[in-house]
């Protein structure tokens, strides 16, 4: 059952009881992300979620750890373009004492300048290890090459230079403008009564003040071009992609069906082709990444240098298949059932439930049911898959990203049959 109760000051309590669950997953969301940013603060987001577990006024960060594990507690965080999420999953009888934790954390954190400078050298750690690791750097170049200047394309993380440059005023600058109470929603899911959801959060959290602030967000551009990032491996990874449909858009199921056709699944065109007919590459599939008021669809694989011109081929034929109008009815089918089935299974994790109570009430300000999903992927046809490919791919509008030992004069001449004149 859901329920939804609104405080004075804008912070928003939502609860979804199942009945048959003993766990409850509790989440403190805010609306505000990396793409809330700017270019010198750029991967502060991120930095407060490291730090909000770090140490409050009345807990250690040790004896946070302490009194979660005591409950038998998931613990986690994090942080997304457009969000940030502090949230754990315990059994419902543990509930007081999870409620006062991560009440606690949330506004009693102290932000020690010591133990930032401790983290920020993990977070440093951090952005080291995705540059040391080639198929998670592409995808952070793909999203900068593709966005461009705009604050969606920055790195989640930030950058070595940003990360070292946010101080403890910096933090508590940001979260003074952005952590308002009509951008703070606390959600459950599982075994959790409303009533006593309320009664726990609101004494903490009606007292927060702030003048309402919604997000000050630009719609962004994408950037159409190939950009080559030479670096000395034993692969080239590659990304490429075209603008895809907004969160809220009425396209978002047809979208959907249509990455599930592409790559999006083990009996996809593309792993089915590149991989298991040609075998061009071990790891290749489709992505959809949606957003507010945009979205990428894109596509990645990983294969050796000699190998870019068959692999590109491969990928522009499949797509131009599609955007001719090549899906059968029973392909369609295939991927709605596909998408229909992950939907129901994720429906008995409460994590799952919570995170989409929170993000549905941050794009459409409801409730979505999992039915109503269904339906929605149920009334999509090929032609409008086709509508929506033709969109995102057929107009040459595509921007190209590759790391790895090549140039971008031979990749150049390979990547020709993906800009369609």
């Amino acid at each position: 059952m859901y329920k939804r109760t609104i405080l004075e000051n804008g912070v928003r309590i939502i609860s979804e009881r199942v009945d048959h669950l003993k766990s409850l997953s509790l989440g403190i969301w805010v609306n505000a992300g990396s793409r809330d940013e700017r270019p010198e603060n750029n991967g502060i987001s991120h930095f407060i979620e490291h730090m909000i577990f770090k140490g409050t006024a009345t807990r250690s960060a040790l004896e946070i750890a302490k009194e979660l594990d005591a409950i038998g507690g998931l613990s986690n965080a994090f942080t997304g373009k457009e969000s940030t999420c502090f949230h754990a999953r315990v059994l419902g009888k543990h509930f007081p004492v999870l409620s006062d934790i991560l009440s606690d954390i949330f506004l009693n954190s102290v932000f020690d300048p010591q133990d930032m400078d401790k983290e920020r050298q993990v977070i440093l750690q951090e952005i080291s290890m995705v540059e040391d690791t080639p198929e998670e750097n592409i995808h952070v170049l793909f999203t900068r090459q593709f966005w461009m200047d705009h604050p969606i394309g920055m790195p989640i993380l930030g950058t070595q230079e940003t990360v070292c440059a946010i101080t403890r005023q910096t933090i508590r600058d940001y979260m003074d403008s952005h952590y308002r109470p009509n951008r703070i929603l606390i959600v459950a899911a599982g075994d959790v009564d409303h009533d006593k959801l309320v009664e726990a959060f609101v004494p903490r959290f009606q007292g927060l003040d702030g003048d309402p602030c919604d997000p000050s967000r630009e719609p962004p551009s994408c950037n159409k071009g190939l950009l080559c990032v030479e670096k000395d491996l034993e692969q080239v990874h590659i990304c490429l992609g075209g603008e895809a449909p907004s969160l809220a858009d009425a396209r978002r199921f047809s979208a959907a069906i249509f990455n599930t056709i592409l790559g999006g699944s083990m009996s996809s065109r593309l792993f089915q082709e590149v991989r298991e007919k040609q075998g061009l590459a071990y790891s290749v599939y489709s992505f959809l990444s949606a957003y507010l008021d945009t979205g990428v669809l894109g596509i990645y694989v990983a294969t050796e240098p000699s190998k870019i011109a068959p692999v590109l081929a491969t990928v522009s034929k499949e797509i131009g298949k599609i955007v001719e109008g090549d899906i059968g009815e029973e392909e369609l089918e295939a991927a709605r059932e596909h998408l229909v089935g992950g939907l129901y299974l994720s429906s008995d994790s409460t994590d799952s439930r919570m995170m989409r109570i929170a993000k549905n009430e941050l794009i459409f300000g409801r409730y979505v049911s999992y039915e109503e999903l269904a339906e929605g992927l149920g009334r999509v046809t090929v032609e409008e898959v086709v509508e929506v490919a033709n969109s995102i791919f057929g107009d040459g509008n595509l921007c190209v990203t590759t790391l790895g030992p090549v140039s971008y004069s031979e990749v150049e001449g390979c990547a020709a049959s993906l800009f369609p004149t």
